[in-house]
């Protein structure tokens, strides 16, 4: 199998202008245990074509560049592409869309293609259930890290 994709969606109870700029790489270190990134852009202002370096994250991955590919922010829409030389290419697409004053769905995509073996095994691996799971981190990350502003 060379590429595979996933989809799904959460609800927030958090105002969407507070939660979608939660979904970039600045906004990443405010719920994301350990998260971090290279920022080879000199600047936090993300913008299409917008790059960046991680080291080993999610995924069990390798070190990873990553690309914006499209940013909206009037639509609350961002995807990133992310390169693993040798391993695979992921396309992570996150649209937040605004249910209530304080509601927010969240809608996030995965779509992975192989570029060797070791991508293939991952693709093979890379079942739904794995990924239901994964976003569900997502939740309880964004969860605990609302309650912890209080």
């Amino acid at each position: 199998m060379k590429s595979i994709s996933h989809t799904k969606a959460f609800e927030m109870a958090i105002p969407i202008e507070e939660l979608f700029p939660l979904f970039s790489p600045e906004g990443e270190k405010c719920w994301v245990p350990g998260w971090d990134y290279e920022n080879v852009m000199g600047t936090t202002e993300l913008s299409e074509d917008y790059v960046f370096l991680t080291r080993k994250h999610d995924h069990g991955t390798t070190d990873a560049i990553w690309i914006v590919k499209k940013y909206d922010p009037s639509s609350h829409l961002v995807q990133y592409y992310k390169i693993e030389p040798g391993g695979k290419i992921g396309v992570v697409t996150v649209k937040c869309t605004g249910l209530e004053a304080a509601r927010t769905e969240v809608q996030v995509t995965y779509k992975y293609t192989a570029l060797s073996a070791a991508g293939e095994m991952f693709v093979s691996e890379f079942s739904e259930t794995v990924y239901e799971e994964f976003i569900g981190e997502w939740q309880t990350l964004l969860l605990n890290y609302v309650e912890s502003k209080g």
